[in-house]
């Protein structure tokens, strides 16, 4: 059959409906002309003939496209019987829309950070070398020796790439300028000859750099610009092969375009513009690519050499590189360090290491939801299907096959499902837009932007499918399992069967140990960033940071003495300041300045890391933050001009004097003769990373050498935002041309630094609670059906002289009854759970029973308030009224 007879269908049906009739009415005629009774040769006719709709199918089928047109048949009827039932399609749809959009949602970043492969030649091939210390992030920083050590030596890569910015950082900036004196900052790197040609990539424009503009020697310096860069800043103008521009101050012309798509090897930090790394020593004062020139590397491994076998060679290449290295801490700190390798066909990453065990979780956890939702949903239709039973017994007495209805039941679960995926799409979107937010709003830069690639549509496609036949399975085998005599019976009853009753027990049983799960997974993860904001060692509240520049005042740093201690005495005598001071650190700010120290009394051990961390402080630096000083005293101004002083943190003092006391003490720093007594012990507090044991830290009085640094901290009275135009307005009169950073609060500046934990508290508390919301959705449809078919039921037992209150409490002990089993069930895969977790995240707290105990609570109350409506309407039945019904 061909389309243009399925779209003439209907002329068809109608003519083989005009034929059957003919048909019928010829075969009543002959027996009429026998003698017979006109209406009993029409029945006589009508029952030799058969079942008449069966012969219609088995005609259709014979015309081709039969099961395409009994598709179309249950696509219809699902459609009806969505219409008829506005408020179960609309339930069900926001609950299967939750679901797969928050699964899609954090897939969706799953898939940008760990799953999109680079856009160039064969990725698969690519490798990232780095070392690292144990349980510590790894670097991917090497001198400029050993990157030429490992070309030299190794043969495992076919090639060899070296990255480096200004900073030696993933992001780095140039300032471009184009014909005008305002220069825009442009995120770009510096590349090796070899970096473009390795990769496989082909130019938009023009051409690309090669190892002949990788020399000193080049005659001009060329740069190679990034598609979308052309199109936004130069509006794909294809005059721009020649231009010149001018990068932080040194004239470049551009070569060409890179390819379409493009925009380096770091995909949470993508660049604009690529420089040849021969002009790296002149974009960095007295830098030398020999000395202190330090790269990225990024490796293609040659065709048959492994990722175990490169790992295995560069190690023993780390190795012999370091043992050449000239003596001193870096090389010390070098050969303490593990030589690692990874494939690099996803690109390199900051955020991968920071969010990747995060997302796993969440991952996790969504996928729990969504098995939440489908057992709801499969309830939902159990339900509906036992309402229906009486229908189905009725077509089935009429002749349906069996296979047709438990298709057209998985039809509609079908339906469903890709109607809630279509819902899911938007619920995606805005759950990935506010993922972004909670990323970016870390202390570190990342420009993350989840693509609707063919991993992310397959993903959907398949979560939609595996959904609709995960709750379609009940209503299925319920159309398949019908026996009309008995459904018929049983419509003219007020229970259901047993099997059915105890079927949707089962299901939200089910709910509430997932759910259980979920809030316990919750509760562990909120516990664990409590006991982190704890074990700050200072107040993270009520604290306004702020960071002068003072680079255009015309003040040498030594010479910022004066000012800064007028603006600090003038800030303290605000009336909503209670204490200002300054310092080159502030807390969990993520950087911090060491020196190896030597400390009077003790006996450095053999490769003993020797280092202290260092932190220039004005006074009241320990009072501002609100960290204890537990030996000795502060500084003051007063010590300007004395004999150098020091305060030592707790786990300094600790590690070198015992419980010795530390007051008197000196400490000297390698090249730096000149001793400092240790004036003081404060407390421990973290002011590197908050999740990290605490680091020895020592601190220097900033006002005593001339040390000045300009990070103003004010702890407040009330809101630290309210002092903030008073700090500017000050700044501004005692010191002109100064301006005024960067300003903060010590709150956001914790959280910034506490992104991932943040990510997954936020987002687990929000699925479990919402967990807990199907699980005692479920329960109240439970129990409001369980009332409902059991309203003869209850009319008897109160006709009986039951109690209102007894036939509450049988409702409400039902409700206990199934949220015990499920928390009984789900204690388990609460422990599972909790230590699944804890080898993802480090120092978890799974071994109390607080977590679990207080999802146990949630579940009971969420059960007692989704049974006090059906409770209130079981007692509610007028026993005459139910009894007169049955």
């Amino acid at each position: 059959m061909n389309l243009r007879s399925w779209f003439s269908r209907g002329r068809r049906d109608r003519e083989l409906d005009e034929e059957i009739r003919a048909h019928l009415a010829m075969a009543a005629r002959d027996r009429i002309e026998r003698g017979e009774d006109p209406r009993a040769a029409e029945a006589a006719a009508r029952r030799e003939f058969g079942n008449r709709t069966l012969v219609e199918e088995t005609t259709r089928e014979m015309w081709g496209w039969g099961s395409f047109e009994r598709l179309w048949q249950d696509l219809c009827y699902a459609l009806r019987g969505m219409r008829r039932n506005p408020g179960f399609t609309a339930v069900t749809l926001l609950l299967l829309a939750l679901g797969i959009g928050a699964n899609t949602a954090i897939f969706s970043l799953v898939n940008t950070l760990m799953l999109r492969r680079l856009p160039v030649e064969h990725p698969e091939q690519l490798a990232e070398p780095s070392h690292r210390f144990q349980d510590e992030p790894h670097f991917n920083t090497f001198s400029w020796r050993q990157y030429q050590y490992f070309l030299a030596h190794n043969h495992v890569f076919s090639d060899l790439t070296g990255m480096s910015g200004i900073d030696y950082d993933f992001e780095s900036f140039f300032h471009v300028r184009d014909r005008g004196p305002e220069a825009e900052r442009v995120t770009g790197m510096c590349v090796s000859g070899n970096f473009f040609p390795m990769l496989g990539v082909k130019p938009a424009l023009g051409r690309l750099l090669g190892p002949e503009d990788d020399r000193l020697s080049a005659p001009s310096p060329v740069a190679v610009v990034s598609w979308s860069y052309w199109k936004d800043r130069f509006d794909l103008d294809p005059a721009i092969v020649g231009r010149r521009i001018v990068v932080d101050g040194f004239p470049v012309t551009i070569a060409g375009v890179a390819a379409r798509g493009f925009r380096g090897l770091i995909i949470d930090s993508p660049q604009d513009i690529w420089l040849p790394l021969a002009m790296l020593p002149s974009l960095v004062p007295g830098g030398s690519l020999e000395k202190n020139g330090n790269v990225m590397l990024v490796g293609r491994l040659r065709p048959g050499a492994g990722l175990g076998r490169a790992r295995v060679e560069m190690a023993v290449l780390f190795r012999q590189a370091v043992a050449e290295e000239p003596s001193g801490r870096e090389k010390m700190f070098l050969s303490a360090m593990q030589f690692e390798m990874e494939s690099a066909s996803a690109g390199l990453s900051r955020a991968r290491d920071q969010f990747a065990r995060p997302l796993t979780l969440l991952m996790g956890v969504v996928a729990l939801l969504l098995l939440l939702a489908c057992a709801n949903v499969a309830g939902m239709l159990a339900a509906r299907g036992a309402a229906r039973q009486r229908e189905l017994a009725l077509r089935v007495s009429l002749g349906a096959d069996r296979w047709r209805l438990a298709r057209q039941a998985l039809t509609e679960s079908v339906l469903l499902s890709g109607s809630g995926t279509l819902l899911g799409a938007g619920v995606a979107w805005l759950g990935a837009t506010a993922l972004l937010r909670i990323v970016a709003s870390g202390r570190e830069r990342l420009a993350i932007h989840p693509v609707l690639d063919a991993h992310v549509l397959a993903f959907t496609a398949g979560l939609a499918l595996l959904t609709g036949l995960l709750f379609g399975i009940a209503p299925v085998l319920h159309a398949w399992s019908t026996a009309p005599a008995a459904s018929l019976r049983e419509a003219g009853k007020g229970g259901g069967t047993r099997f059915r009753r105890r079927f949707g027990k089962a299901l939200v049983t089910a709910q509430v140990a997932l759910s259980v799960g979920l809030l316990s997974v919750a509760g562990t993860f909120i516990l664990h960033l409590s006991n982190i904001y704890a074990g700050l060692g200072f107040e993270r509240d009520h604290v306004l940071l702020a960071t002068l520049d003072p680079s255009r005042t015309g003040y040498k740093r030594a010479q910022l003495a004066r000012p800064y201690r007028e603006i600090l005495e003038r800030v303290r005598a605000l009336p909503q300041v209670r204490s200002a001071t300054l310092s080159g650190v502030t807390p969990v700010l993520g950087a911090g300045a060491n020196r190896d120290a030597t400390v009077e009394g003790y006996q450095d051990k053999p490769g003993e890391m020797r280092y202290l961390v260092e932190n220039w402080v004005g006074p009241k630096f320990f009072e501002t933050f609100g960290t204890p000083l537990l030996r000795g005293r502060d500084f003051t101004f007063q010590d300007e001009g004395g004999p150098r002083v020091a305060i030592v943190n707790q786990a300094a003092a600790r590690h070198y004097f015992g419980d010795g006391n530390p007051l008197g003490k000196h400490v000297t720093f390698d090249r730096d003769p000149k001793p400092y007594e240790i004036v003081g012990v404060a407390g421990d507090a973290k002011y590197l990373d908050p999740r990290e044991t605490t680091a020895r830290i020592i601190y220097f009085n900033a006002f005593q050498e001339g040390h000045l640094f300009s990070r103003f901290s004010m702890r407040t009275r009330g809101a630290p935002a309210a002092v903030a135009g008073d700090f500017r307005r000050i700044a501004a009169s005692l010191l002109k041309y100064a301006a005024v950073e960067r300003i903060t609060t010590l709150e956001d500046q914790v959280d910034a630094s506490l992104v991932p934990e943040r990510l997954i508290v936020t987002l687990s508390g929000l699925f479990g609670a919402l967990g807990a919301l199907l699980a005692a959705i479920g329960t109240y449809g439970l129990l409001a059906y369980s009332v409902a078919r059991r309203r003869s039921e209850i009319g008897i037992r109160m006709a009986l002289g039951a109690t209102p209150g007894g036939i509450a409490r049988m409702v409400l002990g039902e409700s206990l009854g199934t949220t015990c089993a499920g928390l009984v069930i789900g204690a388990p895969l609460a422990y599972w759970a909790r230590h699944a977790a804890a080898g993802l995240v480090p120092d978890l707290p799974v071994k109390g029973a607080a977590a679990f105990a207080a999802s146990a609570i949630t579940m009971i109350v969420a059960a007692l308030l989704a049974a006090y409506v059906p409770a209130r309407r079981a007692t509610r039945v007028d026993p005459m009224e139910a009894l007169r019904y049955e």
